[in-house]
């Protein structure tokens, strides 16, 4: 067995351990967070998807951010007050909106000019988007689960097409939590609402 197919099987088992911590909007996914992008620019890089294997370097510094503003919410004298799970504002979906179209051209003319990527359109759509998700995740809204369901779609055809079978399988789960996830969060919100005006 080689070196990538074990590091894949390897970052595929963190990966379902991720999901179930995200599902439940635990702040342990963040730990996992921060060992899989370790193991996927690995994997992303000998495969050539340069955009992303860099966006793995932000998913790193995202995940230790996430992981700050979902335990130490609040003042200073209601520390480890959890991040509540809320709609996205109008505010943030308009700067979430701009930030993608800017990233998706930044990324895919980075990609046309600067390295040989053979799908820069697709990698550099689902890096920006990636992105963006990984910001609304940090804030907790439950419409990021709606941005992954549109990242996790191209990218399973994406790796299907760059082999990476194991990754694309994985990304298929996704798939379907991102439909239970979004789902389940709104119960959470509606939850945290009632017991909020209690």
């Amino acid at each position: 067995m080689n070196v990538d197919l074990l590091l894949e099987i390897l970052g595929f088992t963190i990966g379902i351990i991720y999901l179930w911590y995200e599902y439940h909007a635990n702040p342990r996914m963040w730990f996992a967070s921060i060992v899989m992008p370790l193991i996927s620019m690995w994997i992303y890089f000998r495969k050539g998807l340069y955009a992303d294997f860099a966006i793995n370097i932000y998913y790193v510094v995202i995940a230790v951010y996430g992981y700050l503003a979902w335990t130490f919410h609040g003042d200073r004298k209601k520390r480890r007050k959890p991040l509540p799970v809320t709609r996205t504002p109008l505010w943030a979906a308009a700067v979430a909106a701009a930030a993608f179209a800017i990233l998706w051209a930044a990324i895919w003319w980075l990609l046309e000019n600067a390295t040989d990527s053979t799908v820069p359109v697709a990698d550099a759509f689902t890096t920006a988007l990636s992105i963006v998700a990984m910001w609304m995740l940090s804030r907790k809204y439950i419409e990021q689960w709606l941005v992954w369901l549109a990242v996790d779609l191209i990218t399973i055809g994406l790796y299907l097409y760059k082999g990476i079978p194991l990754t694309a399988g994985l990304y298929a789960l996704y798939s379907a939590l991102a439909v239970a996830g979004y789902l389940r969060w709104r119960k959470l919100a509606a939850q945290e609402t009632t017991g909020a005006a209690k």
